[in-house]
């Protein structure tokens, strides 16, 4: 594969110097695709940033400019980790039809895994969080896809797909090897029952914004064991983003985002990120594409110091508990890293033959509950989904 067919290069004006020196600006310390440096051997690389202008699937207009306008905030950021090699791939070059762009991303994720690339998405519309879906089922990979969002993007309609509808694609369609599903940052006032009750039914989560707020490290686990990663902007209050197209006053604060985009990072198990929906003709002085930007570069900075550990690899640096639950006569048994301090519960629904994960990833205050005779939520809704 040539990926100069698949990008047009990057161009953006030399990166303004407002406060930090020159040498050390993101966009001095990355390999960009440019008309006079295009994409060579990927071989060295670790991270590929890939702009997508794509918004014909959505109401959403004017997001397709958000790309270069996130870029150009990016790259005015600290330099990224010494250790990351990094390259900006450019903007994908859209399709004649939008499902020409769908199959696009799918064979540059597909090349991108193949080469261990990690790819970074800055979209665009949500629905291209489909193209994504699809290198994984193209290598009939089993997808646990987590979605930061103020909303359930679901429809009625089956025939519909847009960026409003597009999950129904993904987590519902017969044949299809999406079996976890997350939401977080929903929020009650402007979700149908009916979704939420639908996808309970097919043992989906969602986390409340409410519920999330009190405890913002309770994302951390449910976003270490995802593979791919897809955020709407629109989860964050219009305060701290106006530059989106359907606002609400509540949300996500700037910080929050930031920190819940860094354990995305931290993922050991994920392959694939993007952020969506940002659109330029709605912002104030370029608050929310500074944000967005923000959000990208925690993401590479968690990115650049995660950990792979699980506790069947290295046992010595896990310490086991055992809780012996009483009212359901099953014994829990937890993992602490005493390098990270990153809590696991063994899954003791394990069917022959599965891809599941043996171990779910948990939290400190599931081993409390635990403790306490309380059934923790993870391991119930484990319990569920195995039996």
């Amino acid at each position: 594969m040539n990926l100069n067919d698949y990008f047009d290069p990057v161009s953006l004006d030399r990166p303004q110097q407002k406060f930090l020196t020159e040498k050390s600006v993101f966009g001095r310390n990355i390999i960009t695709h440019t008309p006079d440096g295009p994409i060579r051997d990927l071989q060295h690389f670790n991270l590929a940033l890939i702009g997508v202008p794509e918004e014909r699937n959505s109401p959403n207009k004017g997001c397709s400019k958000a790309p270069d306008k996130i870029r150009s905030k990016l790259y005015e950021l600290i330099k990224p980790n010494s250790r990351l090699k990094i390259i900006d791939l450019g903007n994908l070059k859209i399709g004649d039809a939008v499902n020409d762009t769908y199959f696009g991303i799918r064979d540059i994720v597909t090349e991108l895994i193949t080469r261990n690339v990690f790819p970074v998405f800055i979209g665009g519309t949500q629905d291209l969080t489909y193209g994504t879906f699809l290198a994984f089922r193209k290598h009939k990979k089993i997808v646990s896809l987590v979605t930061v969002d103020s909303k359930i993007d679901l429809t009625n309609d089956i025939k519909k797909f847009d960026s409003q509808s597009y999950l129904g694609k993904i987590i519902f369609k017969k044949g299809v090897a999406a079996v976890n599903y997350t939401n977080i940052g929903d929020q009650v006032c402007l979700v149908d029952q009916k979704d939420v009750d639908q996808l309970k039914k097919s043992f989906y989560d969602t986390y409340r914004l409410g519920v999330i707020r009190t405890n913002l490290k309770e994302t951390e686990p449910v976003l270490r064991d995802a593979n791919m990663i897809s955020i709407d902007i629109g989860s964050v209050k219009q305060a701290d983003a106006p530059g989106q197209y359907n606002p609400s006053p509540n949300g996500f604060y700037a910080d929050e985002i930031c920190q819940i985009s860094r354990y995305a990072g931290l993922s050991d198990n994920l392959a694939s990120f993007g952020l969506y929906e940002v659109n330029p003709e709605f912002d104030r002085e370029n608050q929310t594409v500074h944000l967005a930007a923000q959000m990208i570069w925690y993401f590479i900075d968690g990115f650049s110091r995660k950990t792979v550990e699980q506790p069947n690899i290295k046992p010595e640096e896990f310490t086991q508990y055992i809780i012996h639950l009483n009212e359901v006569k099953q014994e829990l048994v937890f993992y602490k890293s005493e390098k990270t301090n990153r809590w696991w519960l063994r899954n003791p629904f394990l069917r022959k033959n599965t891809q599941y994960h043996t171990y779910i990833a948990c939290s400190y205050n599931d081993y409390m509950k635990a403790s306490n005779q309380e059934i923790p939520d993870r391991w119930w809704k484990a319990f569920q989904k195995f039996n």
